[in-house]
């Protein structure tokens, strides 16, 4: 018999946005100039404190295997800071270092689910939520939000949603790939219809530092009494401090149980995040923090510019920016046309014909749940962004 690839892989989609990104550099490696707007990571370099920790802990001999939950310093970190920040207090051993939040979430998910359960996904929502929950055996269900609202999930629309089959909610704030934040009294509609039923919430928070208004940001688990027991927060140093290539993310349990059903996991499926990385990261939480408003600031500078921008595009809109650095643009009145020749009738023809004809990478947002858009990224230069943008018009003007 032929060796085969399994049914569980076949049924795995990959990730869209590493699709496009990979076409993007295949295009500039081709001698094209290319606007890459498709990924999500800092364009800022890891802070120089970071990487020196990074040189101390190679020259200090931490360069072996830790516990395969993380080491011990990291962990109090962890928890020192949702204290510190949001008032939560939990034991170290609630959390778990994973190679990054992704790896968090999948153990997150793994640990808690049973095949046949639901998971509730609002959507727009990141292309990965789907596909891991898919690995457990569990159902994803996808319940769509609305622009006009800010692509945000109602408390009726999740009450309407939940079945006896009904595990858990996903849920991101600020949203990838939208940019939106829920409000804490949004937060607090959401934790009702939580608290009366039986479902487990995994907050993806990885972008809580990054935000916009005048609004602080709240954490799921502070929003009212009784949520923490019923929520795994997902979190990780790759967007605040520029860190995404240290994968360094972390799980933080509501009780032993699952704690330790996460690190045992890990433990047979990657042993420990890489050493070196993990002191990075404490330097990273208990060194200074300016480094992260100054990124913050400057994200902030740039969406006010992308807003303003595609503002004076015909037939596009954007929901508001409140956090994370994505626009999550509305192309829908643009399908159907014809763009130098080809008849683009989707999302993804759109932004292929478009890093194609401009050289201009988005990722199509039928990969997030959401046909008829694109996620653009404004980590990258200012004057990037300009260039894109003005190409961006350009292919939609000349569209017929």
């Amino acid at each position: 018999m032929a060796l085969s690839v399994s049914k569980l892989i076949q049924a795995l989609e990959p990730s869209a946005t590493m699709a496009m990104a990979a076409k993007a550099k295949e295009l500039k490696a081709s001698g094209r100039t290319v606007y890459d707007l498709s990924l999500g990571e800092p364009d800022f370099p890891t802070p120089e404190h970071i990487c020196q920790a990074a040189i101390e802990a190679m020259k200090a001999g931490h360069t072996h295997y830790t516990v395969a939950s993380g080491i011990p310093e990291l962990k109090r970190a962890v928890v020192e800071q949702y204290r510190g920040r949001y008032g939560l207090s939990y034991p170290p051993q609630y959390v778990v270092i994973s190679n990054g939040a992704k790896h968090a979430i999948h153990n997150a998910l793994v640990a808690v689910l049973n095949p046949g359960d639901e998971v509730i996904i609002p959507a727009p929502y990141w292309v990965s939520y789907s596909e891991l929950v898919k690995l457990t055996g569990a159902v994803p269900v996808i319940v769509p939000t609305e622009e006009s609202n800010g692509f945000k999930l109602t408390p009726e629309a999740l009450r309407a949603a939940i079945t006896p089959k009904t595990r858990m909610l996903l849920l991101c704030t600020p949203s990838n790939p939208t940019g939106t934040m829920y409000s804490r009294q949004e937060l607090e509609g959401l934790a009702r219809v939580v608290l009366d039923t039986d479902l487990v919430v995994l907050a993806d928070e990885i972008y809580d530092r990054l935000t916009y208004t005048s609004e602080p940001f709240a954490s799921f688990p502070t929003v009212c009494p009784g949520l923490q027991e019923r929520t795994i927060l997902i979190n990780g140093v790759s967007k605040t401090y520029a860190m995404t290539g240290w994968r360094i993310g972390w799980a933080i349990a509501p009780n032993k149980d699952i704690a330790e059903a996460m690190a045992s996991l890990q433990s047979q499926e990657t042993s420990n995040p890489c050493s070196i990385s993990q002191y990075a990261a404490l330097a990273a939480i208990t060194g200074p923090q300016d480094c992260v408003e100054t990124m913050r600031r400057e994200f902030e500078r740039r969406k006010n510019f992308v807003a303003e921008r595609l503002a004076k595009i015909p037939g596009v809109s954007c929901a508001p920016m409140e956090g994370a650095f994505y626009a999550f643009v509305n192309i829908s009145r643009h399908l159907g046309k014809r763009y130098n020749g080809t008849v683009v009738d989707n999302s993804s023809q759109w932004c292929l014909e478009l890093l194609s004809q401009k050289g201009v990478a988005t990722v199509m947002g039928s990969a997030f749940g959401a046909e008829g858009y694109v996620r653009l990224s404004f980590a990258a230069a200012t004057e990037e962004l300009a260039r894109a943008l003005d190409l961006m018009e350009e292919f939609i003007r000349e569209a017929k």
